[in-house]
């Protein structure tokens, strides 16, 4: 290396239990600085650690990369040495750098390293289900995130729409890369026919990690939501003559409705007359059930209509009148 002589040496890390990476072996201050402190790196890519030392009378540096459970040392008898790889493809690495302190023992610094794979595909499912879902039922939806490390830093999201309905993470430890499927109970109403479904899966890897974290979603799942029969009907139902007699009946797929008057089925007049006042019963039927509902139907005259009365009325009262006379 530039500026000092650099040389494998079998040097004999031995790592106590009971000290902190950063103490010495007598428990003073370890000397060495790592530059960056702090590594999060896309496997694969390059890797580039300087460890130095900040006082002049230590031996030399070293390094001690653990790959595949074989040491491999390194030391500089200098004041600093680089450690680095071209692609960095090692899930278990373990890099150390170590120096003697001028008591004779031994200080160490651990890298602190995640090494990250963004997942491959992320997927949305309904767990034992397919097709329509039915309104009030509990249905479970699986996001599985494929070939993603480490697990420990992924935390998923579930959207309906732009709505978050709830973020789950994992409790698996696993460094290498894995497929995990994470789940959210719902239960759908008849304002979620038609919603999108879908999830996200991010890795948090802290201030050290890109500034965008990587994150990958899944294909959007529309909804259909089967529900009904509904009605909407008051128990008196006022209408003007010529207007359409009815109430309101709602589901999907739509019910299957019919009217009955005095036992008998009918089809309900587009334009209502004064004789279609009257006792109906509406009856629906749907994919969660059949429901009915008795109406009383009264049928306003119009505004022509009650004058007309109203004349008549009035003409019955003044011969009843002139009958009293004679």
């Amino acid at each position: 290396m530039p500026g000092g002589i650099s040389a494998a040496l079998p040097v004999q890390l031995s790592p106590h239990p009971f000290r902190e990476p950063g103490e010495s072996a007598d428990g003073g201050l370890c000397p060495l600085t790592l530059t960056p402190s702090a590594l999060v790196v896309r496997f694969g890519d390059p890797v580039t650690v300087n460890c130095s030392a900040s006082t002049p009378n230590v031996p030399g540096v070293g390094w001690v990369v653990s790959l595949g459970g074989e040491e491999k040392p390194e030391f500089s008898m200098t004041s600093f040495l680089v450690w680095g790889v071209k692609s960095l493809t090692d899930w278990s690495i373990t890099p150390v750098c170590f120096t003697l302190v001028e008591q004779g023992g031994q200080c160490q610094r651990h890298l602190s390293l995640i090494i990250y794979k963004p997942p491959s595909s992320v997927s949305m499912a309904v767990l034992n289900h397919s097709g329509p879902l039915l309104e009030g039922g509990q249905y479970t939806l699986l996001c599985t995130v494929h070939d993603v490390a480490p697990v420990q830093n992924l935390a998923v999201t579930f959207y309906r729409g732009h709505t978050a309905l709830g973020r789950v993470r994992s409790n698996a430890t696993t460094k290498t890369p894995v497929t995990e499927t994470f789940s959210l109970d719902i239960v759908p109403s008849k304002e979620d026919d038609g919603v999108q479904y879908w999830c996200e899966a991010r890795l948090e890897l802290g201030p050290a990690g890109p500034q965008r974290p990587p994150a990958v979603v899944s294909p959007k799942l529309t909804s259909t939501v089967h529900f009904g029969p509904q009605l909407t009907c008051p128990a008196k139902l006022w209408v003007k003559e010529g207007e359409r007699l009815g109430c309101e009946v709602r589901g999907n797929p739509p019910p299957l409705v019919n009217w009955y008057r005095d036992g008998e089925n009918v089809t309900l007049p587009t334009r209502s007359k004064r004789w279609h006042s009257g006792r109906y019963t509406v009856c629906a039927e749907g994919v969660l059930g059949h429901k009915e509902f008795t109406v009383e139907v009264e049928v306003l005259p119009t505004n022509g209509s009650a004058a007309g009365s109203s004349r008549g009325f009035l003409l019955g009262v003044l011969l009843i009148q002139f009958t009293h006379w004679l």
